[in-house]
């Protein structure tokens, strides 16, 4: 069968690529083409467009890069009635990968499976209807979200396990060449952001904080979309280092961790790394106040969406301040202190939550299934 994805950004291609190649393990003759990354390429994909060329952020960066997101919009829909696949696999990345829905099925082109659900239970409630009208399977990789789409909304949908779960345990049951670092001292990772503005935005508070705990080793986790060169504008005359591609190898051997918020959350907690998760926003005062009138959900984070509780500590708009990185970041760095050893039982729970699934092989078993008995 043929299968068309399109994934936005670098957790998508990852997440992406897994599912690709459970696809070709139960379909020998499955043709992958799709816009996403390096490893959906190296998983099989004729890759039409890379996904840098379609990871904008925030409504400045969007308007401004209008244009291009509207061209590679029509160019996707274009492709994708020209190649006419047996199915479309949509990947998170819900601005872009809704209006392809739509076309796609208005178009009758070929079913439209969403592989990781667009979290319209935090905000953007409304894009419910679009989805009951032009997504034909949903799968979802967080327990929670079935009550809110079969109960609430009385969709149906396929819970097919966390996929961030099976890549970090895969990872782990593996060796793997430690990061290039010369440092005896523990290692705090900054995870700070797959796209230029988080970097923009998350970063400089990140590296200030490291000049005041000299007694650790800070180091950023590179993005594979981002040159190396952009993070050195951040980080000259710093103590801050910086592995590029290696995040997976860098949490393995980290102490702590300041996170933006993302898929990477859930990433540091799988590997049992205490974290605070930050996230600078412009107008914080402004974003603060319209995040608890807008926002319906009480965090951010994956951990805490998933454990439905505070588990790690959340900086977001006006909670963002150099004072509160710095005073939660000590309170997490003592191997025994009571803020640690919480935060590393609460990981426990989001573990259990999760469940030990194989979020790929599941997806990839159903949607082989609903499309042979179609």
């Amino acid at each position: 069968m043929k299968y068309y994805l399109i994934a936005g950004e670098a957790s998508g291609d990852l997440h992406a690529a897994r599912l690709m190649q459970e696809l070709k393990l139960q379909d020998g003759e499955a043709e992958f083409r799709c816009y996403g990354g390096d490893q959906m390429k190296a998983a099989g994909g004729q890759l039409v467009k890379h996904y840098r060329e379609l990871a904008y952020m925030g409504f400045v960066p969007v308007l401004l890069h209008l244009p291009t997101i509207l061209r590679n919009m029509k160019h996707a829909k274009k492709d994708i009635a020209a190649w006419k696949p047996d199915v479309v696999i949509l990947v998170d990345y819900p601005g872009f990968n809704l209006s392809i829905a739509k076309y796609v099925h208005k178009k009758g082109i070929a079913p439209v499976y969403y592989y990781i659900s667009p979290k319209i239970w935090a905000w953007k409630e409304y894009r419910i209807k679009n989805i009951k009208r032009d997504v034909d399977e949903l799968f979802s990789i967080l327990p929670f979200e079935v009550d809110f789409f079969e109960k609430k909304h009385q969709y149906p949908i396929h819970y097919v396990g966390n996929p961030t779960n099976e890549e970090v345990s895969s990872f782990r049951n593996h060796r793997h060449e430690p990061i290039p670092i010369d440092s005896d001292k523990p290692i705090v990772a900054l995870l700070c952001g797959s796209r230029r503005q988080e970097i923009k935005d998350n970063l400089p508070a990140m590296v200030t904080a490291a000049r005041r705990f000299v007694d650790y080793q800070f180091v950023v986790a590179g993005a594979p979309a981002i040159e190396e060169e952009y993070y050195h504008e951040f980080l000259h005359d710093s103590p801050v280092t910086l592995v590029m591609n290696q995040t997976y190898e860098l949490l393995s051997t980290a102490h702590a961790a300041l996170v933006t918020s993302g898929t990477a959350t859930l990433e540091t907690a799988l590997f049992g790394v205490p974290q605070v998760v930050c996230y600078e926003t412009p107008l914080p005062r402004l974003i603060g106040w319209l995040r608890k009138k807008i926002l319906k959900v009480k965090y951010i984070s994956l951990v805490n969406l998933i454990a439905d509780g505070e588990v790690v500590r959340e900086l977001v708009a006006d909670s963002f301040t150099q004072e509160n990185i710095e005073r939660e970041l000590a309170a997490i760095l003592p191997a025994e202190s009571t803020a640690r050893q919480e935060m590393l039982r609460g990981y426990e729970e989001v573990q259990h939550r999760l469940g030990t699934a194989c979020a790929p092989r599941n997806a990839a078993q159903t949607m082989i299934k609903l499309l042979k008995n179609i």
